[in-house]
């Protein structure tokens, strides 16, 4: 009987043991698991934190038939920005604020938006301005006006503008 007492006793001691090293191996799993997902987050947040634009002044220019568009933004993030491709821009009457996608090439009446940065060089680097022309399809109507601006994954910047005298 004193046998089968202490083999008994080794047997709990080991399952003992051996559940006792799952648990805490799947803690370890869990908990690594849990600090990789809160460093990719942070990451992210610190990417979004990075690319950030100000709208400093927007206006209609009436020198075109039709008139366009004019932002001013300045990169105020960490990272400078070479692809407009992903850049969105809203430019419209306030309420009624149209989509405007990148083009090189944009020119009157084309529903698209072409960006030159304040040195030329086609990189809207940090502190640099640069100068958004946004084409409407139609010509500009209206008493008060929105500009937004928003970067792929960044901070995006509202600006609000009365019509020009």
């Amino acid at each position: 009987m004193g046998f089968s007492v202490t083999l008994s006793h080794i047997l709990m001691v080991i399952g003992s043991v051996v559940l006792a090293s799952g648990l805490s191996a799947y803690v370890l799993y869990t908990g690594q698991s849990l600090q990789s997902n809160i460093l990719q987050n942070v990451s992210d947040i610190r990417r979004q934190m990075s690319l950030q634009v100000q709208i400093v002044y927007a206006t209609i220019d009436n020198s075109t038939t039709p008139s366009h568009f004019v932002v001013y933004t300045k990169n105020i993030g960490w990272i400078m920005m070479n692809n407009f491709t992903y850049l969105d821009v809203y430019v419209g009457e306030y309420g009624k604020a149209m989509l405007y996608t990148y083009s090189a090439t944009a020119s009157n009446g084309t529903g698209t938006f072409n960006l030159t940065d304040a040195n030329g060089d086609s990189i809207w680097e940090p502190r640099e301005t640069a100068v958004i022309r946004a084409y409407p399809t139609s010509d500009v109507e209206g008493v008060m006006f929105e500009a937004k601006v928003v970067p792929f994954r960044g901070l995006a910047s509202s600006y609000l503008f009365p019509s020009p005298p």
